[in-house]
This record gives C-alpha cells, structure tokens and sequence, in this order.
C-alpha cells in the first residue's frame, strides 16, 4: 500500500487487523498444480503442448520454459469473500475499506501461489529438478483468453474457480498459470526489462523462491 512495515496510520492498521480477523476463520485460499511429462516445445512458433493442448506462450515466456522436462499447470484463489467484502464497502461509500480488502485479496493469492510454488520446488528438487518463475495468462504477451486451454486440465476444480467467455477468473482474486520443471532450467529474478507491461504485478517483484 506504499508504507513502509510499522508506519501505516492508525485507521490503516486497525482495518487490516479487523479484515484479516474476518477472513482467516473462512479458510478459503486454495491451490492445486498438475504436473506433466507428456510434452512438447515447439520452437518455430514459441509455442508449448501439453497432452494434446497447445499453449500459445510467446517468445518472452518460451525462453524460459524452452529446457524444460516437465509442465506444472496450477491454479490458485484467495476465494470469493474478500472480494465480495471490497465491492460492498465501495458501494456503501466506505471506500477506505473497499481499498483495504482489495488489497489484502491481491497480496493473500499472490502469497498462496507463493507457498504453493515453495512446495512445488521442494517436492521437484527430491529428485534433481529446478523449477522457473510462474508464468500467467495476460502477461509477457501470453493471451489471457488461453484461460480456457489452461482450465480444461482442472475440470471441477478443488479451488472453485469459473472463468467468464474472456478468460477472466472468478472470484477475481484468483491465480493461474504455467511453471517449467527440468534439470536445465533456471528459478531468475523476473526480468522486467524484456515486457512492457507496466502493470504487472511481478514487476520488479523481488524472489520468494531459492533455486
């Protein structure tokens, strides 16, 4: 939110204490991941297929996943609530709060792909595996409507994630995307520099994850 940790005014704080205390008892931050040795790059077009799927990636994301092994497709959500409770407090003019909750579902989802990253690296480095960055539909060129490709591996989702005919997900704060599994590839700060996307939330983004 721009403050620096201790300093938030006082109303700030108290909200977050009192959101987080309303939603923790919900237990509703999800996530699950498959992995699949069944593919494919294709270099020609900076494409990837999984099973029988072809994954449009763009040249930015290929680079990465290009040695890879394995495919991790994952999704993940910090449920409906949240987003709920911001909608309401925006409409009842309590914008403050709507502004709070908003943010708090932006950094709970984003935190729960983390852990589930975490556990994903872990579980690949039993066995002499590195992972990559995650990657999601919408950014580094990647067409957000290929949700529907990604989604069709996770048909009755443990995460209760549906997705609109764009390819947005509901509930909004939710994750998706693809994570390159391989002997060969590399866990890399995000390389801001090569997208212009300047709304991405990994966007100088600092690691989470040791390789």
């Amino acid at each position: 939110m721009g403050y620096q940790p201790g300093t938030a005014p006082e109303p700030v704080s108290l909200l977050i204490n009192e959101i987080t205390e309303e939603l923790l008892p919900l237990g509703e931050i999800r996530a699950e991941y498959r992995v699949f040795k069944d593919i494919s790059l294709i270099s020609q077009h900076r494409t990837i297929q999984v099973e029988d799927v072809i994954f449009n990636i763009k040249p930015i994301i290929y680079r990465q996943m290009k040695e890879a092994d394995e495919i991790a497709l994952f999704i993940c959500t910090a449920g409906p609530a949240v987003g709920a409770m911001s909608r309401l407090s925006m409409k009842n003019g309590d914008l403050l709060r709507g502004y709070v909750c908003d943010v708090i579902g932006s950094e709970v989802v984003e935190a729960a792909a983390d852990r589930m990253q975490e556990e994903l690296r872990m579980s690949m480095a039993a066995n002499g595996k590195e992972i990559t960055n995650r990657f999601s539909p919408g950014y580094c060129g990647w067409d957000v409507a290929e949700q529907h490709k990604l989604f069709s591996f996770f048909k009755d989702n443990f995460c209760g994630i549906t997705l609109t005919e764009s390819g947005l997900m509901n509930p909004v704060k939710s994750v998706s995307g693809i994570i390159a599994i391989g002997k060969n590839v590399k866990y890399a700060s995000y390389q801001c520099h090569l997208c212009d996307d300047k709304s991405c939330i990994y966007r100088n983004k600092k690691s989470k994850v040791k390789s």
